[in-house]
């Protein structure tokens, strides 16, 4: 056990996660004030769940905004995509597949369609890697909605408009064809592959990973886990592959992998435009990064031996990449700094602190106290809630909620999070691990943000996606109730009237 920055850890001999060790920002060229200003930026987002700063293979700085948490593995979305990538780079080392393969060859006839057109028939493995299928959409809405839930006859279904290789489509469907062709050579899931040959081995123990109506790993979402453990990940490919002696990952993987494969735009200027590689998107500064939807990013940086692991809850995450290059990439350096003791100590009192700020108002309404005595039958709404009850509590309120599918009962903080388990919408099988569907994990907070209006912020807390509830009480006794959810696939804005 040693003690840094104010900070308990377990050291390792080698490279490895919760084993590895921390270091001060300066030791490793890193700018502790520069973390810091970073920190300022990014938290007035008010978006950002966690990060992970790696630099030559040690923590220089990582925290969790409450009511996120470092041990709750979060759905990190297309973040996904490249661990299929490396199943697939490892599969291919083991004589298993070939990049060159043409995709149909892995499947029986009664897979494909009746007269398979020609593009169809000369796509290849590789082209599913760098979203060169062919596709002009994403093929994933034909595969949602194939009889059976055969989503490998949805993908197969669709026209291919361009000659393979030639045109870039982001393309969910494609990874999710790799997922299938994984389990078909190997004759393991590609989680239960991964689990034996990358996850145990780097110790990454708290993970899951969405199964499709088959049975199927998605491959292109649905993977669970840890900031650290992504950040392990990241490390790993800076490593080409080597972690702790063993190579896990075929070094040229590493590098084809991250490397452009087709083009995706015309822009150096953007890290949406510089390149895609094999399920790994390009980034300015000669960087490439494993990335999911709203902020669940692995940003890796060779140049400068940085692995940045983030997750959000965001529409424009270009602000993340842009205060990483603005901020962060300028004050690093290739030796070390003067040690900036002051500078550590207010990091890592900081990062330890950070917070989402917790709805702001009172604890009361002075024109509404008949509300908590109250409960409100509603109206139709798309949820189908038949009533609602708020009802103050020890810490701050309880929502109790009526659903089809039983009371639920949302715990709610004045000026803090609470945590508690709810169920906001059915169970749906498909998605039961990858959306907020069935019971899950939440922290909330509310205020009187007005005499009328109750307003309750729900974060789900292995998800990036949140909900926001506003209760507004008229004096005639009635309630208008607006509920939106946000970074939530499936989910919207409902409007429902309540007496």
């Amino acid at each position: 056990m040693k003690t840094v920055l104010g900070l308990t850890v377990v050291l390792a001999a080698a490279v490895g996660f919760a084993e590895m060790e921390l270091s001060a920002p300066e030791a490793q060229g890193v700018s502790a004030r520069a973390v810091l200003r970073w920190l300022d930026t990014v938290d007035r987002l008010d978006a950002m769940h966690s990060y992970v700063l790696v630099r030559h293979g040690k923590v220089v700085s990582e925290g969790w905004w409450k009511p996120y948490k470092r041990d709750v593995p979060q759905h990190v979305y297309s973040l996904s995509k490249s661990f299929t990538s490396t199943a697939i780079g490892m599969a291919e080392a083991e004589g298993k597949l070939k990049l060159d393969q043409r995709v149909v060859s892995f499947f029986p006839a009664d897979k494909l369609p009746e007269k398979p057109d020609e593009n169809l028939l000369r796509m290849r493995v590789r082209d599913l890697l760098c979203m060169g299928t062919g596709h002009r959409h994403d093929t994933m809405g034909a595969m949602y909605g194939a009889p059976d839930g055969d989503w490998v006859r949805g993908f197969f279904s669709q026209p291919v408009q361009f000659d393979p290789g030639t045109h870039f489509c982001y393309n969910t469907g494609a990874t999710y064809m790799l997922s299938e062709i994984l389990t078909r050579v190997t004759g393991e899931d590609t989680f239960d592959y991964l689990q034996k040959r990358l996850f145990k081995p780097m110790g990454i123990e708290n993970t899951r990973w969405t199964k499709s109506p088959l049975g199927v790993s998605v491959g292109g979402y649905g993977l669970c886990l840890c900031t650290r453990d992504a950040a392990k990940f990241g490390q790993l490919y800076l490593q080409r592959g080597v972690w702790e002696g063993k190579q896990l990952v075929p070094s040229d993987w590493t590098v084809l992998a991250g490397s452009k494969q087709i083009s995706n735009g015309n822009n150096p200027n953007s890290d949406w435009g510089p390149g895609y590689g094999f399920q790994f998107w390009r980034c300015q500064h000669n960087a490439f990064r494993g990335d999911g939807a709203f902020g669940q990013e692995c940003i890796i940086m060779p140049d400068q031996d940085v692995v940045l692991a983030v997750t959000a809850g965001m529409d424009d995450i270009s602000k993340i990449f842009n205060s990483v290059w603005r901020i962060l990439l300028p004050e690093m350096r290739d030796t070390a700094l003067p040690a900036d003791p002051a500078a550590d100590e207010e990091l890592s009192k900081r990062s330890a602190s950070l917070t989402i700020r917790p709805v702001e108002g009172a604890s009361q309404s002075e024109t509404q106290p008949a509300v908590m005595v109250k409960k409100f039958e509603l109206g139709p709404n798309r949820p189908k809630y038949k009533s609602m009850a708020l009802r103050t509590a020890e810490q701050g309120w309880t929502l109790e909620i009526d659903t089809p599918f039983g009371l639920q009962k949302l715990n709610i903080g004045h000026g803090c999070w609470v945590d508690g388990e709810i169920q906001l919408e059915p169970d749906n099988p498909r998605d039961r691990d990858t959306y907020p569907c069935g019971k899950q994990l939440y922290a909330a907070s509310g205020a009187w943000t007005d005499g009328n209006r109750f307003r309750t912020r729900v974060f789900f807390i292995a998800h990036p996606g949140s909900a926001t509830f506003d209760l507004v009480f008229s004096p005639q006794g009635t309630l208008k109730a607006d509920l939106n959810y946000r970074h939530i696939f499936g989910f919207g804005h409902t409007e429902f009237l309540g007496q």
